[in-house]
């Protein structure tokens, strides 16, 4: 019975000297400098997919979302469609189009097979909402696509601060709006 108890106890101690080994450290690891290019492709792609050049621009007021960039490849023989994004360091984060001065949000951006799609200023963008206090400008954070139907596409996004030319509403049709029904704001 002694050499039971014995066995029992060298067993579990080997399994667990085996799962600290596997575990992950809470810190999370440079992910490279800020001026590396980001791109995503490889093992985590879906086949025939990337992603480059993805920056996420911080707003210049608190608690106001950020913008993110990027494009977005689809070297497939097949149309996909991007379905949802996941930024880390932001609580949600949805596709939205500016459209002759207007923001919406957008379900799903479809892809043709051989196109790219550009998230840029005044036209398709991210937002990312409430974002965590650890995204600064300089640093990196990951965006995670998720297509329909479930693959996924991760890529780095390079952290940056609105910078001198940079507007948040960068792209809007201001003639289109009518600045009369403002109600005696400056402008």
């Amino acid at each position: 019975m002694f050499t039971r108890k014995n066995a029992a106890f060298s067993a579990l101690s080997l399994g667990l000297l085996a799962l600290a080994g596997c575990q992950q450290s809470a810190e999370p690891e440079a992910q490279g400098s800020a001026s590396a290019p980001a791109e995503a492709l490889g093992p985590d792609a879906k086949p025939g997919t990337s992603a480059k050049a993805g920056r996420m621009i911080l707003p210049v007021v608190a608690d106001r979302p950020a913008a993110v960039y990027f494009t977005f490849t689809n070297a497939s023989d097949e149309p996909v469609a991007l379905a949802a994004i996941h930024i880390a360091g932001a609580d949600s984060a949805e596709m939205h189009k500016t459209e002759g001065g207007q923001m919406r949000a957008v379900e799903r951006v479809a892809v043709d097979a051989g196109k790219s799609v550009e998230f840029a200023p005044g036209g398709l963008h991210v937002m990312a909402f409430d974002l965590d206090d650890s995204l600064k400008s300089g640093g990196t954070t990951e965006m995670t696509i998720t297509f329909k139907g479930g693959d996924k596409l991760s890529m780095p996004l390079v952290i940056e601060k609105m910078g001198a030319g940079m507007h948040a509403d960068a792209g809007m049709d201001h003639d289109a709006m009518d600045h009369d029904a403002m109600g005696g704001m400056e402008h």
